[in-house]
């Protein structure tokens, strides 16, 4: 895919070079345009060498290829990260006065823009109205994170992580394909495998209170889980994503048409999810799920006595999962997770085998995290543990992103799907 990435002069420019690496790792061709300011922040040379073609910001050179048009034209999506309100402020207002806006102008491809800047500017009405402006035209604004600014500052207006902007970006790209192809003039490249269907996804870290203040969790991101709905929806699917415990920047790479429901504990995930399984094609149970709760959950913050410890009596969760399997529909497909660690005994996967044959579902994707493998982190590990008459397989380890192992996943379910209606 031909893709131009504008990078605008902000201190957040530093991460675009993350997104030209990201980019190519997924085989596009990447286009950086820069204004003259982002040049002041990250050089030339690194665009140059990360993407393998030419930087430049003036509308001037190259002139006999008439870059200020041609750019625009050929690119198949343009990504704007970090977009400041100087920027967003020109493009809302049409100004073409150098090379990248220039370039929006004159693109029909989808624009895809990743604000970054200062929270009393990112509240300011002109942005406000500005952002107003663009998403009134098309343009997909991604919401900037919550966190740490430039100096001590911290609030609305940090630059996403480049995973989410790419997944982000290209969420925006399949939808648009997908809306063409239902006007019967180009195909999606994922051909709509599941057009048509309805995934149910779970995500995040159930968390179960002690008291007003304190809970027991887990380390689950959701990261995982966000990807998977993405690629699901990619796909040609409705999805309906039942999340516990995500940050909200996370929630904001999501494509605008998935159904977000928002859960706390374990209980509050089982009663959401078994309302969404009755018209559901396929759950995909990728939340971190806790197996034990508190007997009972103080009214007060517990305070500390006099003596060094304190006790916990802790009661089993109910097994979701096994929940789910034991009433799904006819022809429901049943995907779940197991993070498991080995011990001196028992490999992991022997013990995700096990869970596989005792859950009753039709895929198991299975992760090793000893040594913090997988929670957290972008890139993991995978296997996919289903059967096929009557024998268990155990597919070979995929490495990739958490986005690459969401497509694996899906093609997967795609797969087992037909399988299941070929059979029936």
């Amino acid at each position: 895919m031909r893709t131009v990435l504008g990078v605008a002069g902000g201190i957040a420019a530093y991460k675009a070079a993350h997104i030209v690496r990201r980019l190519r790792e997924l085989e596009h061709s990447v286009k950086v345009v820069p204004t003259a300011n982002a040049l002041n922040f990250i050089g030339a040379p690194t665009f140059e060498a990360l993407s393998g073609q030419s930087v430049t910001t003036d509308v001037f050179a190259e002139v006999e290829d008439v870059n200020h048009v041609r750019i625009g034209q050929e690119a198949e999506l343009v990504i704007i990260a970090p977009a400041t309100a100087n920027l967003i402020a020109k493009i809302a207002a049409g100004i073409a006065d150098d090379l990248l806006t220039a370039t929006v102008l004159t693109t029909t491809a989808e624009v895809v823009v990743a604000p970054a800047m200062h929270t009393e500017m990112w509240h300011n009405p002109a942005t406000v109205a500005n952002i107003a402006t663009l998403r009134s035209r098309g343009v997909h604004v991604l919401e900037p994170a919550v966190g740490r600014l430039t100096g001590p500052d911290s609030g609305p207006g940090r630059l996403p992580e480049p995973e989410d902007i790419v997944a982000f970006a290209l969420s925006a790209k399949e939808g648009a394909r997908g809306a063409v192809a239902a006007g019967g003039e180009e195909p999606p490249p994922t051909a709509g495998g599941l057009a048509g269907r309805r995934i149910v996804i779970s995500a995040g870290g159930t968390r179960e209170a002690l008291d007003p203040v304190r809970f027991l969790g887990n380390r689950s991101s959701g990261k995982q889980g966000i990807a998977l709905a993405r690629a699901a929806r990619a796909a040609g699917s409705q999805v309906e994503l039942v999340a516990a415990n995500i940050d909200s920047g996370l929630l904001r790479t999501l494509p605008a048409d998935i159904d977000v429901q928002h859960v706390e504990s374990t209980l509050e995930l089982q009663a959401a999810m078994r309302a969404a399984q009755s018209d559901a094609d396929a759950l995909i149970m990728a939340a971190a799920v806790a197996d034990y709760r508190p007997a009972a959950t103080a009214e007060s913050k517990m305070k500390k006595s006099g003596d060094d410890g304190l006790t916990l009596r802790l009661v089993q969760n109910p097994d979701i999962l096994r929940g789910l399997v034991d009433d799904r529909p006819e022809s429901q497909i049943i995907v779940g997770f197991a993070a498991e660690t080995g011990d001196p005994d028992t490999a992991a996967v022997d013990y995700a085998r096990a869970k596989f044959l005792r859950k009753g579902v039709d895929l198991l994707v299975f992760n090793d995290v000893s040594s913090d493998r997988a929670f957290g982190h972008d890139h993991t590990a995978v296997q996919i543990i289903g059967s096929r008459a009557g024998e268990t397989f155990v597919g070979e380890e995929f490495h990739g992103t958490k986005d690459d192992v969401s497509q694996k996943v899906i093609e997967a379910v795609i797969d087992q799907l037909t399988h299941v209606e070929s059979t029936t």
